[in-house]
């Protein structure tokens, strides 16, 4: 029986912590490394925290949308520090979005990178930007409903919607 559940816990740590390995540190020309690659695709950035209320409700929601909307692509950036990596990954597992890429603040100066993203952001969060073809964004600050968030996805013609 012992050996039974320290094999479990083996195995839930090696999930864990190949679970943290897939959170890239967000550092100053991050953000060029998300868009470059989804040049002319359409796509959503959520900024996120471990201590946002609103959160989870909106990462839950884009998950069941993943899975009826499997080609509709969703990076997820915490606002949180390098050190919370391995809690930042079992809660987006906890939420279904596990495969999402995921990135983690990873600066001193987390202003420099919210700069970076967006002038106009203070660092509420969530935080989510619907970027469409051509990268012209629509921005939206908490909590976003599920109907916005469909009606984005018919006007950007996401395959797979």
């Amino acid at each position: 029986m012992i050996r039974r559940l320290a094999f479990v816990l083996m195995l839930i740590f090696m999930n864990a912590a190949g679970a943290a390995e897939s959170v890239r540190p967000f550092t100053a020309g991050s953000l060029q490394q998300v868009l470059a690659p989804r040049e002319g695709k359409p796509f959503v950035l959520v900024l996120w925290s471990l201590e946002c209320q609103y959160c989870p409700t909106e990462l839950k929601m884009l998950s069941e949308l993943k899975r009826t909307h499997p080609k509709l692509d969703v990076v997820l950036v915490a606002t949180d520090a390098v050190s919370d990596t391995p809690q930042l990954a079992a809660r987006t597992e906890s939420y279904g979005m596990s495969k999402a890429e995921q990135w983690v603040f990873a600066e001193e100066m987390p202003e420099r990178l919210r700069l970076e993203i967006d002038s106009r952001w203070y660092g509420e969060v969530p935080r989510t930007y619907f970027y469409d073809r051509k990268h012209q964004r629509e921005v939206k600050t908490g909590l976003v409903n599920r109907k916005y968030v469909e009606e984005w996805l018919a006007r950007n013609a996401v395959p797979g919607s």
